[in-house]
Formats: structure tokens, C-alpha cells, sequence
């Protein structure tokens, strides 16, 4: 991979794609990505919000989620991967969870680190190493910003994930943790550290 500096700003090419950070004014694109995303099989036990209550969320949503995690902004940043032609293929999202704060569970976070969320890429790109990419990116932010470890959120369902997780370096910290309105399951806590 090498650092490229387009149109579209500065990021690391991957082949024929370029992973990079998403800016506030790609709004329209992020929210297009998403409703792609939560279309895929997986969705229901992959993303913690429906197709259906995404597509009626306003404009100015999309547009308060871009800028929070826009190139420049504190706390959360967006990669995404993007084709020569500008198409978006990919996705990953990174939180910083700061110690004494609350994470989207609702538990106490103990150590400064980096939470993974929002994890996509769309099927016809699946399996030429665009999600490693994209991870690869996120974590090099993550230890730049001088995050302790990063961790990911998965349901023992998703063979898919879980599978490239590991791959990945992530292992299981023996964390459980209780999925949002489906009291009988559970999702796993997956960890790397710097």
C-alpha cells in the first residue's frame, strides 16, 4: 500500500482502490453506503439499526453522523474505500472510548481504546483483502492517536466476521455482552492490543 493524494484528498491505495477518511460534506454517500449495508444478509445481527429506520432518518442526521466522524474531528473517524471512479465499496468506523465514560452497552469503559463499528464491504468486493485494508488504516489511527487497544463487538452468528476478526490479529477477551432487545443472545467482545 502507498499514500496517494487525489481529489479526494490523502489516503493509502489498495490496488485499484483508495482507503481513506470520509469528509463532513460526503454525507449523501455515508448514508448511501449504510442503507446498502443494512441490506446485506447479516444485517440483523451485524448492525445495531434496521434498513427501516435508517432510510426515514433526516438529512440533517446523516449530516451530524458524517461530521462527527470526518476527517479532523475528535473522538470517531470513518475509512472508507473507494473505487477509481469514486464509488464506495467499504467501510469501517473507529470511537475512542475514554476511561470513565459509558460505551453502547451502557458499562463503565476502563482504559482509553478504540471500539470498531460499522464494518462493510459490499459482497462483489468481498475477498480480495479490501476489509483488512480498511482495518489496517483504522488501527494505524488508532495507535497514532495513542489508543491502549481496539475492540470489536461480534454475534458468535456471524461465521463471516468472526472468521476475518481472527485473521485480523483480534482474539476473544472472554466478554459477553447482552444484545439489544433480544434478552435470550449475547454478542462477544474481540480485542487487539498495541
Amino acid at each position: 500500500m502507498t499514500t496517494t493524494r487525489s481529489g479526494t484528498g490523502i489516503g493509502t491505495a489498495f490496488g485499484d482502490y483508495v482507503i481513506r477518511q470520509v469528509r463532513a460534506e460526503e454525507w449523501a454517500a455515508v448514508k448511501g453506503l449504510r442503507l446498502i449495508a443494512l441490506r446485506d444478509p447479516v444485517a440483523d445481527i451485524a448492525f445495531l439499526e434496521t434498513y427501516e429506520t435508517a432510510v426515514t432518518r433526516p438529512d440533517t442526521y446523516w449530516q451530524e453522523r458524517t461530521a462527527r466522524a470526518a476527517e479532523g474531528a475528535d473522538g470517531m473517524r470513518q475509512f472508507i474505500a473507494e473505487t477509481a471512479d469514486g464509488t464506495w465499496v467499504g467501510s469501517v468506523a473507529l470511537l475512542v472510548e475514554e476511561p470513565g465514560t459509558k460505551d453502547l452497552a451502557g458499562f463503565t469503559i476502563e482504559r482509553r481504546q478504540g471500539h470498531l463499528v460499522g464494518v462493510f464491504v459490499r459482497p462483489e468486493y468481498r475477498g480480495n483483502g479490501l476489509t483488512k485494508a480498511l482495518f489496517e488504516a483504522a488501527l494505524e489511527w488508532a495507535w497514532g492517536v495513542g489508543l491502549e487497544r481496539v475492540r470489536l463487538i461480534v454475534h458468535p452468528d456471524n461465521v463471516r466476521a468472526l472468521g476475518f476478526y481472527r485473521k485480523a490479529g483480534f482474539v476473544k477477551s472472554g466478554v459477553s455482552l447482552p444484545l439489544a432487545g433480544r434478552p435470550d443472545e449475547y454478542e462477544l467482545e474481540m480485542v487487539v492490543e498495541r
